[in-house]
This record gives C-alpha cells, sequence and structure tokens, in this order.
C-alpha cells in the first residue's frame, strides 16, 4: 500500500483523555487498547506506517461544542499537515448555522455526529436541521451508524435521511451499522452519496464477508479507519490485508477515498536519486 490514511479517530486532550477513554469503554462494554491522546497516535502511526489521520471528538452536551472545535482545529494545526480535522455539533444546539459557520471558519473539513450517544434519532427533525445546513455548506457528515441495542442510528433511519438529502455526503461509521451490518448491507448501498469505513468492523466479520459487503457499497465509497482508542492498530491493519482486494480498490480504500471527500493532498512522490555515474 503506497499511503494510509485513518479515517475514524478521536482524539481528546491530555488532561481528560483518560475520563473520556473510561466513558467510551463503559458505554461500549469493552476495554480499550490506547489513551485517547494524540502523542500515541503519532506514535503508533510512525510505527506502523500510517501518514495522516482524520480526527475528531463527539459533543454529548451543546456547551461542548466551542471548546471541542477549537482544541480539534489547533491539533490539526500543530500536526503539520498530518490531521484532518472535523467538528462536533450537537442536535440541541440553540443555532446550528452559527456553529457550522465556526466549524468552518476554524478550517474543519466536516462534521461528526453519534447518535445514540447523544440519544437523537438520525431522522429526528433537529438532526435534519444540520443535515440541510451541511448539505448546503458542502460539508461531510461523518455518523455512527448501527447499534442492535439501540434504535438510534440503524439503517432504516440512517435511509431516510439519504432520500430526503441526495446532495449530502454521508458516511456511515462501521461499514454503515455496527452490530447490525446484514441489515445495512442490504438497504444502503444503493445510496450513492452514502460512503462507509471499516472501523470496528472486521474483527466481527470473515474476510470474505467483509469483502462481499465492501464490494456491495464499491471499493470507491468504502474508507480504512481503526477507530483509535478501540482496537490494537497494528491488527486493524492485519485484519484489511487480510481481505482479497485488488490494487486499485486497496488504493481506493487506505487513501483516494479519504483524499477525494476532503481535500487531503496527495501524498508527494518520493524522489529515486540516481546514482552517480562513475
Amino acid at each position: 500500500m503506497s499511503r494510509i490514511i485513518d479515517f475514524h479517530c478521536h482524539i481528546y486532550p491530555d488532561a481528560i483523555c483518560q475520563r473520556a477513554v473510561q466513558g467510551i469503554s463503559s458505554f461500549y462494554g469493552l476495554p480499550l487498547v490506547y489513551d485517547g491522546s494524540i502523542g500515541t497516535l503519532r506514535s503508533l502511526g510512525n510505527l506502523h506506517g500510517i501518514d495522516h489521520f482524520v480526527v475528531f471528538s463527539v459533543a454529548t452536551t451543546p456547551h461542548q461544542t466551542q471548546s471541542i472545535n477549537h482544541f480539534i482545529a489547533q491539533s490539526v494545526q500543530a500536526s503539520h499537515g498530518t490531521m484532518t480535522g472535523l467538528g462536533a455539533i450537537h442536535p440541541d444546539s440553540e443555532n446550528i448555522r452559527a456553529d457550522l459557520d465556526e466549524i468552518c471558519n476554524l478550517g474543519l473539513k466536516g462534521v461528526k455526529l453519534h447518535h445514540d450517544i447523544q440519544k437523537v434519532e438520525a431522522d429526528d427533525i433537529r438532526c435534519m436541521r444540520i443535515y440541510e445546513c451541511c448539505e448546503e455548506k458542502g460539508l461531510p457528515v461523518l455518523l455512527h451508524a448501527g447499534d442492535a441495542r439501540y434504535d438510534y442510528s440503524n439503517p432504516k433511519r440512517l435511509e431516510q435521511v439519504l432520500k430526503r438529502f441526495p446532495q449530502l455526503t454521508v458516511i456511515g461509521a462501521h461499514l454503515g451499522g455496527w452490530s447490525v451490518w446484514e441489515e445495512a448491507a442490504d438497504r444502503l448501498p444503493p445510496y450513492h452519496n452514502f460512503y462507509v469505513d471499516c472501523s470496528s468492523s472486521l474483527y466481527a466479520l470473515t474476510p470474505g464477508r467483509a469483502l462481499e459487503i465492501i464490494r456491495a457499497y464499491g471499493a470507491e465509497r468504502v474508507l480504512f479507519g481503526t477507530d483509535y482508542p478501540m482496537w490494537p492498530m497494528e491488527e486493524e491493519l492485519s485484519r484489511l490485508q487480510t481481505l482479497e482486494l485488488t490494487e486499485q480498490e486497496a488504493e481506493c480504500i487506505t487513501h483516494r477515498n479519504a483524499e477525494r471527500l476532503l481535500g487531503i493532498a496527495p501524498k508527494p512522490a518520493q524522489k529515486v536519486e540516481r546514482a552517480a555515474s562513475s
């Protein structure tokens, strides 16, 4: 693989990262592997050959959005071109348009929502206001998608969003439906404005079934993501490499789709030094 972009990374300030990770661990009933800090993410990228990260955090209340978005923007600015940020927004915000204006002014390239944590259905009227504004501004929306325990972001709700906003780029995390992968793969591939990332999914699917689901969407609509700090990064990379992807499919999934969706600059071609003639 010539380049790897990790499209799904949660990051937190050092002062609160341990507490944030504990909250995620409790929500999913899983021990998290990493601490959620930027320093750990950078070290893992260097170790495993991931040279760019799409980073974000989730606003659990409306008043958190400003501090989260400034933290993400500052982290991106300090990353020397190795990070792209998405903005946090909450469906109960008093001024969705102003929040999205600030996200754009901060240089963030899209929006992250987690309906299950925010406890608002994906097709709720409050979320529809967000999608409408994002469609107008050309901002992609990355959604946590699916959870068999709840019905906030399951495929039938996402389908209503995709029908109503055909010009909105929606990225459904976790192959479009965490723990409800089959229903997502049955319902959602026909919507060409719908992309998926493969974070927190390959561990639960056989390589053959994962490949079938990826090809149902089309590799040009699939993005690689690790869901940092959830899983060992080397295992997520190994699971991807186990899939019998063509070279073109792998290039799309590991970097080309992310570059196109978020305007991430392609990796400069390495110069080959010619040996001096003797």
